[in-house]
């Protein structure tokens, strides 16, 4: 690690808690911000000196909410910030505010900050954007090459949802429990969406995009260290740990998808993958069944077989049979219906799909799946016009790339009705 790595890990760590701490005091999301970041300047003029403070995030509370008084002060030309010295010297001062920061009141700060980013009024790209500016601190140019987007055109999508946050009137006490358990759900939702921004936008195991199904992992992390009994927040993080073990296999040297079955299994990673077992068993232990654990016992399916013909299909059936009945969406039932195509054939998987056209006719994976299906049962203009469909809904170039690859051997190769299992 060099000289200053400590510092700024110490940093990305202690910012959801100190933002957290200082939107709760300042009640406004710029100026919490802006004294962080003046707290986090201090933090790289005086640390290397000084070395780390007992606990850098009270440290820079401190110092932040200062900053922002100051702020404040100066706008009504009033007195300015304290000499140097005095910032630096807190040793009475921190230990007193790392005192007041006790379990509850850090998880409630850092809970008030991730259900802001996570408010409904906002789009979900709105949502997305705020949370990895606010919480996770990228830089505006980060989060625009992710998105694809102009950094001007990602600074008006931010300043857009900061003003709508303050228009909403988002109450700031600390929430009870009922509110709780809503924004907890919230929260999740938010991180997930983050997730498959990243997900579905990558193009290879490295780069912006797998940068942000990291960052989504570290937040799942962080909420099940707050919520450490709550087995839907431990299905989440297993489910995103789950789908991010297969990053290295998902793409081939020339950035070509490569299907769930034909990946090479040694590419996985194996220590995600014990992490999210682990936590799917402690999940199920506590009988509440919910949405993002029977994804994730789904995806451990996939992950404990060393081969694919040793998949369980039978069972990744009733697991979405079981999604469905917990929550009803058209996208469940296009997954299912692989399971079904793999157990009963194409046809009885067709007779699941047809249906869900006129919901999902903008969506690339219905096209892919049914392309290819109706290829494996003969249908072939059918086929060709599914995957025509496909490609004008393709998100990436891989995913237009693949499907290109089944139209030029439509007539030559048997159906492969796997795509969307690859997303499992």
């Amino acid at each position: 690690m060099t000289d200053t790595a400590w510092i700024d890990l110490a940093l990305v760590s202690a910012r959801p808690q100190a933002m957290g701490a200082l939107l709760r005091y300042f009640r406004n999301l710029d100026l919490a911000e802006e004294a962080f970041q003046e707290a986090c300047l201090r933090a790289l003029k005086t640390w290397p000196k000084s070395g780390p403070p007992r606990d850098p995030a009270a440290w820079l509370i401190f110092v932040g909410r200062n900053s922002g008084i100051d702020k404040v002060r100066r706008q009504a030309r009033e007195t300015a910030l304290p000499p140097e010295e005095i910032l630096s010297d807190l040793e009475d001062r921190e230990s007193e505010l790392a005192d007041r920061l006790d379990g509850s009141h850090y998880r409630d700060d850092i809970l008030r900050l991730l259900f802001v980013c996570s408010n409904p009024t906002l789009p979900a790209t709105q949502q997305i954007a705020l949370a990895l500016r606010i919480v996770s601190g990228l830089s505006v140019r980060q989060i625009a090459r992710a998105f694809l987007v102009s950094e001007a055109a990602m600074e008006q999508r931010i300043t857009r949802a900061k003003a709508r946050v303050a228009a909403a009137g988002i109450p700031f006490e600390t929430p009870d429990a009922a509110d709780r358990a809503e924004r907890l759900a919230a929260v999740a939702t938010m991180i997930y969406l983050v997730f498959n921004e990243g997900y579905s936008a990558m193009n290879g195991p490295e780069g912006v995009s797998a940068d942000l199904c990291d960052e989504a992992i570290r937040l799942s992390r962080l909420l099940l260290r707050l919520f450490p009994a709550e087995p839907e927040i431990m299905g989440l993080a297993a489910l995103l740990l789950l789908q991010h073990s297969r990053a290295r296999a998902r793409f081939d040297a020339h950035g070509a998808i490569v299907l769930l079955e034909d990946q090479d299994r040694r590419l996985w990673n194996k220590g995600m993958i014990t992490e999210a077992l682990a936590m799917i068993d402690k999940a199920m232990r506590h009988r509440r069944p919910g949405p993002y654990q029977v994804q994730a016992a789904i995806a451990a399916l996939h992950a404990r077989a060393e081969r694919p013909e040793l998949t369980d299909w039978e069972e990744i059936d009733l697991l979405y049979q079981a999604l469905e009945r917990l929550q009803p969406s058209p996208v469940v039932t296009l997954n299912r219906a692989v399971a079904v195509s793999k157990r009963e054939g194409p046809e009885a998987a067709l007779a699941l799909v047809e249906p869900l056209g006129e919901r999902l006719s903008g969506y690339f994976y219905y096209h892919g799946l049914r392309g290819a299906l109706l290829k494996q049962t003969g249908r072939v203009g059918e086929a060709r016009i599914a995957f025509d469909r496909a490609i004008a809904l393709a998100t990436n170039a891989a995913e237009a790339a693949y499907i290109r690859m089944q139209l030029d051997h439509l007539a030559a190769e048997p159906g492969r009705p796997d795509l969307v299992a690859e997303k499992q």
